[in-house]
């Protein structure tokens, strides 16, 4: 089996679940507190007259203790799987792995390679609610937009499974925000052209209003 390099973190899906990882993590412990408190004062006041709080049913407390300790499973999932989504090159194609999605590119797909200001492809000011919190952090990392030829994948499929910061527009592509964006376009192109010496990134000016990236640097 052919050895992978480096796995480059994809930065929103690491976002994505430190927000999420701290909420299940503060309902845990709100609700093994909860029941500690309640069963704790009717365990010191022996007579429930002197009780000042309410008398928590042991069924009632273990259905919130079984919550709580889901909802601390799930903590920990969320926090082991933070760094488990990233993009690895290969000899021949490059991986994609999220928690919901395995998929490989061959190299015969990418048609080129650009960079753009992640605020150039999803400017916050277009989106609202939660859509905007999770993109407004990244807006001022540099994103490499790979074009291809054709999704390994159909376009709807891929949609089900990856977050709609993968793709700007509706042109065959991946948006990748990593952790290393210039090492990452680097080893990309040297595994592209079969370890010769790769080409530097082009940089684009940004995608206009209505077209794609890919059609501004053809008119350029």
């Amino acid at each position: 089996m052919a050895k992978g390099g480096r796995k480059y973190r994809l930065l929103l899906y690491r976002h994505i679940l430190d927000r999420w990882w701290p909420a299940t993590l503060t309902l845990a412990i709100f609700l093994f507190l909860f029941v500690g408190i309640l069963w704790g004062a009717q365990w010191y006041f022996l007579n429930p007259a002197e009780n000042p709080l309410p008398v928590l049913p042991d069924d009632a407390g273990y259905l919130l203790l079984g919550t709580g300790a889901f909802a601390l499973f799930i903590t920990f999932w969320l926090w082991l799987i933070r760094n488990g989504a990233y993009v690895q090159l290969f000899d021949t194609h490059l991986r994609i792995v999220t928690p919901f999605l395995r998929t490989n590119v061959s190299y015969k797909r990418i048609h080129r390679t650009v960079t753009a200001q992640v605020a150039d492809l999803f400017p916050p000011a277009k989106y609202k609610g939660t859509a905007r919190e999770i993109i407004e952090p990244l807006a001022s990392q540099t994103a490499l937009v790979v074009h291809l030829t054709k999704y390994p994948l159909p376009r709807f499929l891929l949609g089900l499974f990856l977050s709609p910061f993968f793709f700007y527009d509706k042109t065959p592509h991946f948006v990748f925000i990593v952790d290393d964006w210039m090492r990452f376009s680097i080893e990309l192109d040297s595994r592209r052209s079969g370890g010769g010496k790769p080409q530097p990134p082009r940089r684009s000016a940004g995608p206009r209003i209505g077209g794609g990236l890919l059609d501004d640097l053809m008119r350029k």
